[in-house]
């Protein structure tokens, strides 16, 4: 008994050590990736400082001597539950299934340490996410010499999966990132962001998309979108059937949509002022002159979709500084206005890191779209990452043909100085929520004087904007509102069309919302199926009466038809 408690004391030793290690080595591995990496790239994390409590460190090596000695009695065969080595091949490879066994045993031992440590929460975040990291690189999936599924596929194409793999890997290389989908099997405009309409405006920043009426009847007061500037608009496009665009005008708006530019060398002086009155503020003036509702006093509705909800709100709380409320209702979906439940990405910000990107681009410069695109990967690593390193090389497989990660693929860039600024002021200082914090076009910024209902969205399991944090939003706007919960994440629970009867959403009607999500989950009730029916039902009593469909874009010869939906602007690569 004395040496099995010596032998769990130095094993535990060594995965201290493989702690440090794996620090060190996650640490490494990101910052190379993310040199230009949006959250990764240029930090001075040091190794943390941190302690195991007695009583945590000997339950867990009682835990691995116990986990230890059943994987032995049952011959080191894999359990089931890690699709990554679900294969047949795993386990009837005696070399395989030990090292798939050994690997998930000290994996789960490391995740067990990280979550024992005594240290900040910060710091326990970023030790969890480095051995993550690390451990997801490490799997024995990873690599032909360990993965029986892809050395039985080569033995059966005599070779030829790996030539194909070698190929994938070499066009990988050359377009700069690993291939979630068949990318040639899409191309915009022609199967995905397909909905009929018209370019009728555009600047520097943005062409303004209006969308072809599909009733013979419009609501008087127009829809606009405003997308994240970090991807491409189209996520609200993708197929017809799963399009929140095309279902917009098929319920009778007359629907516009923010396209925004990909930033080249030419915008790299872009701030985020300019992205408020140049491109928001600009938009919402442009679809009010449009459909005449900028005479009278006339309102439109307006839709933010993550950062864009961002962009619209603190657009729509400087006109207000400047006495215009030219909104009948605000949606929000996913989006942060308060910036203290920021989830994963947390870990990355702190002030030494925010320096170093002014320093590095505040001035000027551009945030590559590939180096988001990189760093939204390896915030699941298993699923984004390694599980196409696999298939596509190792097994020399084509992903199949799936919209979505076309679009994922599909990156855009940023402008540092409106990066920067958008790093300080919201995701490091959390300054947008307060009243009068930050001037943003020489006002102000108040939300809560936004005169405006507001629905507000959030995803359940959203790793992007945590549920809390899209929550949060109901304690700073203070016009009636509508709080719903759906199933899913930060895309998936979005891009939801009521047809696929799938997932469902939580509501609560008493009007109550208290400071917590939690209590408010707490009075809600689960609906099966989409939220969008409860949003049009809502939207609807926001969009004033039918008037007859426009049979012509834009108005007159100051806002006529450019060029066909979705623009050139959304088809520039980074």
């Amino acid at each position: 008994m004395q040496q099995n408690q010596t032998t769990a004391g130095d094993m535990f030793a060594s995965f201290q050590q493989a702690i440090d290690d794996s620090w060190k080595k996650a640490l490494s591995s990101f910052g190379e990736l993310g040199q230009g990496g949006a959250f990764g790239g240029g930090t001075n994390w040091q190794l943390p400082q941190f302690s195991f409590s007695p009583d945590k460190l000997q339950a867990l090596q009682r835990q691995y001597v116990e986990e230890a000695g059943e994987l032995w009695r049952q011959g080191m065969s894999v359990q089931p539950g890690d699709k990554r080595f679900a294969g047949e091949a795993w386990n009837s490879n005696p070399i395989s299934a030990f090292s798939a066994a050994a690997y998930l045993l000290n994996a789960r031992t490391l995740m067990a340490m990280a979550e024992a440590v005594d240290a900040d929460p910060k710091t326990q975040a970023r030790l969890r996410f480095a051995v993550e990291q690390w451990m997801a690189a490490s799997a024995p999936s990873n690599y032909l010499a360990f993965n029986p599924d892809a050395q039985k596929k080569a033995l059966e194409t005599k070779g030829e999966s790996i030539a194909r793999g070698i190929q994938n890997l070499v066009q990988d290389v050359q377009q700069g990132h690993v291939s979630m989908t068949d990318e040639r099997a899409f191309e915009v405009g022609r199967n995905v962001a397909t909905t009929e309409g018209a370019v009728v405006f555009e600047n520097e920043l943005f062409q303004l998309i209006e969308y072809k009426p599909l009733t013979a009847k419009v609501y008087e007061r127009p829809l606009l979108l405003v997308p994240p500037c970090i991807n491409k608009f189209y996520i609200l496009d993708l197929q017809p059937e799963n399009s929140l665009i095309r279902h917009a005008v098929a319920q009778g708006h007359r629907t516009f949509v923010v396209s925004w530019r990909n930033p080249d060398a030419s915008l790299s002086h872009v701030t985020w002022d300019d992205y408020i009155e140049q491109a928001a503020i600009r938009a919402i003036h442009v679809v009010q002159e449009i459909t005449g509702q900028d005479k009278r006093g006339g309102r439109i509705n307006t839709l933010g979709f993550c950062v864009g909800g961002t962009i619209l709100s603190t657009a729509l709380a400087v006109l207000a500084a400047r006495g215009e409320h030219p909104a009948a209702s605000v949606t929000l979906l996913t989006t942060l206005l308060r910036f203290q439940d920021t989830g994963i990405l947390d870990i990355f910000i702190d002030e030494s890191f925010v320096k170093f990107r002014e320093m590095q681009m505040g001035k000027g410069g551009l945030l590559p779209g590939g180096d988001l695109a990189t760093t939204f990967s390896f915030l699941r690593p298993n699923d984004l990452v390694w599980n196409y390193v696999v298939g596509n090389y190792l097994k020399g497989e084509t992903p199949p043909p799936f919209d979505l990660l076309y679009w994922n693929s599909d990156a855009t860039n940023l402008p540092g100085p409106m990066y920067c600024w958008y790093l300080r002021n919201t995701y490091l200082e959390d300054r947008l929520a307060d009243s009068n914090a930050v001037t943003v076009c020489g006002e102000s910024v108040d939300l809560a004087a936004i005169e405006a209902p507001a629905y507000i969205y959030g995803s359940r399991e959203d790793h992007i904007v945590p549920i809390g944090g899209a929550y949060a939003s109901t304690q700073i706007l203070s016009g009636p509102k509508r709080f719903v919960m759906g199933a899913s994440g930060h895309i998936a629970g979005v891009i939801n069309p009521p047809e696929k009867k799938k997932r469902s959403h939580w509501l609560r009607e008493d009007g109550r919302f208290p400071a917590a999500h939690a209590d408010w989950l707490k009075g809600a009730t689960e609906h099966p199926g989409s939220w969008w029916t409860d949003w049009d039902t809502w939207l609807k009593t926001h969009a004033g009466k039918q008037i007859p469909a426009p049979r012509a874009y834009g108005k007159g010869t100051a806002y006529k038809a450019i060029e066909p939906a979705p623009g050139r602007y959304v088809k520039a690569k980074a």
